[in-house]
């Protein structure tokens, strides 16, 4: 298809529904990221540069989402400043781990698909809609992924609808699994979710969540050499934001500053950070 007849009405029409990857897939095909040819990808795929650590948890008034900053390639840090934590429309967030080029693709894409869909159809998706959507360009990845280019992501937002904060992993193939309370992802997620069993309790309100999750990234950080903790010297820290009834909300570079600033000052003291409390058996 020649490239000005690719944007006609009837193209748009043609598509027969409001996906955007429809309309991408019937138009340009190869724009889609899965249409990469990256035959040695195997090879090279643990020298691409790959983010982690996301951290997510469900507060009384909606959903926290905090990530690092550090990439990784291979055992060389790649980038200490880089974003894995955007905005996908007014009302939820989505979180990248694995290659960072591909996630950042995918998660360009599912802003777009979000945007297309609300344009035409004059309303946002639904939270479940969103969920579903974002499995369906994880498994359109399943090509390369089995190549080594394994990119995941975590959805967390605001459900209008139920009225309150909901969280979807997912897996290379595509699977979708709804978490409750919290969720992490990544190489140092072992260590973030350890941290957010003994510091996470129901009905918390966001600033409390905003630190439990700054103390899990500290602890991924301590024990996961891919991850990056607060770096007071360059004035890096976790990007961190919230999603309520009030809509998306970054926090600013002094807010999330002041909770790291926080937390590294606790571990002077702690090394190993608050611990929770043990409740005590009479004999």
């Amino acid at each position: 298809m020649e490239p000005q007849s690719r944007w006609q009405a009837s193209t748009f029409l043609a598509a027969g529904s409001s996906s955007f990857t429809d309309l991408l897939a019937l138009a340009a095909p190869e724009l889609l990221p899965a249409a990469a040819d990256l035959t040695a990808a195997g090879r090279a795929g643990q020298e691409l540069p790959h983010g982690t650590t996301i951290v997510a948890a469900v507060c009384a008034s909606g959903v926290v989402m905090a990530g690092d900053r550090r990439v990784t390639a291979g055992s060389m840090i790649a980038h200490r400043d880089f974003e894995k934590v955007f905005r996908s429309d007014e009302f939820s967030c989505v979180g990248i781990a694995g290659v960072a080029g591909v996630a950042v693709d995918m998660v360009r894409l599912f802003q777009v698909e979000l945007e297309h869909y609300e344009k035409l159809e004059g309303r946002s998706l639904s939270f479940e809609g969103k969920a579903n959507r974002l499995a369906g360009l994880v498994r359109s990845n399943l090509g390369l992924a089995m190549q080594g280019l394994i990119a995941v992501p975590i959805l967390a937002g605001y459900d209008e609808e139920a009225g309150r904060g909901r969280i979807f992993s997912y897996t290379p193939d595509g699977g979708r699994h709804e978490e409750q309370r919290f969720a992490s992802i990544g190489s140092g997620s072992v260590f973030a979710r350890g941290a957010l069993k003994k510091l996470y309790r129901d009905d918390m309100q966001a600033e409390d969540v905003v630190l439990a999750c700054m103390q899990a990234l500290y602890d991924a950080a301590d024990d996961d050499s891919a991850t990056g903790g607060p770096d007071v010297s360059r004035r890096i820290f976790p990007v961190v934001t919230t999603v309520t009834a009030d809509g998306f909300e970054r926090l600013s570079e002094e807010d999330a500053r002041r909770y790291a600033l926080a937390v590294v000052d606790g571990r002077m003291q702690l090394p190993d950070g608050p611990a929770a409390a043990v409740t005590q058996i009479t004999p």
